[in-house]
């Protein structure tokens, strides 16, 4: 069973992680792995400090701004696709783009852009995700001049 948790489950989650290490509290794995993308992202941080707010705040569209919960949400995928290796090759995938750019952080950013092409022509074709085109997408990404 996949699990799909709505926009109001996802603001839920890094308000509270973010409200939880704040305090100092005990993380759960994935709430850590999470507070660490939380603190790559200060630019965030006030948006994740105000949990009424950002449920207020679910459904207003700013093309001019990023989305710091779907963001973080991008981060976690990509984090937990490659620690399971799932597609097939995204590990390696990643490990080249983040070699290439020497820099975690700027490496996700790539796959982001090739994840979000990936989900959008599925959704737009009404098929089902193509890893491998995924997979294609980053390593250009880590080949390219």
């Amino acid at each position: 069973m996949i699990f799909q948790p709505s926009q109001a489950d996802v603001r839920r989650f890094f308000c509270g992680v973010y409200a939880k290490a704040r305090a100092g509290q005990a993380l759960e794995a994935i709430e850590v792995l999470a507070s660490q993308w939380i603190n790559e992202h200060p630019e965030f941080h006030a948006e994740l400090a105000d949990l009424d707010a950002a449920l207020a705040g679910m459904h207003k569209v700013e093309p001019e701004r990023t989305n710091p919960f779907l963001h973080l949400s991008m981060h976690l995928s990509i984090s937990e696709q490659c620690s399971i290796d799932q597609p097939r090759g995204i590990r390696q995938a990643v490990e080249l783009l983040t070699a290439r750019r020497e820099d975690l952080h700027a490496a996700h950013h790539g796959v982001m852009d090739c994840l979000g092409r990936m989900v959008w022509e599925s959704q737009r074709a009404g098929r089902p995700p193509d890893g491998a085109a995924y997979i294609d997408c980053v390593q250009r990404q880590a080949t390219k001049d």
